[in-house]
């Protein structure tokens, strides 16, 4: 039974940075793909970024890519979304999602396993 947890949410000002964590519990969370994803109040849940099992792959949204870093440790089965420049449209809860796939996806039924988000605030 594979679980993620997500970690390292807060309060930050705009222009400031934060680092996630998810952290998988499982003996073959090395094996998924994973991905964040993010949801603002009364919006849809977005995808944000993903990397592949062995970290050869990333995606971002255009709107993340050159602020956002997703990285993951295999032997700590832990993912990173290291975050720089926030801006206040950034503020939402962010979820990590495991994929049992190669293929990288930006679509939310297409993963399988999915922590209980944290809350990011980005204050103007």
């Amino acid at each position: 039974q594979v679980q993620v947890a997500e970690s390292g949410g807060g309060l930050v000002q705009a222009g400031g940075s934060l680092r996630l964590s998810c952290a998988c519990s499982g003996r073959t969370c090395a094996r998924l793909a994973m991905g964040w994803f993010r949801q603002a109040p009364g919006a849809e849940r977005e995808f944000v970024t993903a990397i592949s099992w062995n970290s050869g792959t990333t995606d971002y949204a255009d709107s993340m890519q050159g602020r956002f870093t997703i990285s993951r440790d295999n032997a700590k089965n832990t993912v990173y979304l290291q975050m720089d420049s926030l801006k206040p449209e950034d503020t939402a809860v962010y979820y990590c999602a495991g994929r049992w796939a190669r293929e990288l996806s930006r679509k939310v039924d297409e993963f399988d396993y999915w922590g209980q988000g944290t809350q990011v605030t980005v204050s103007s």
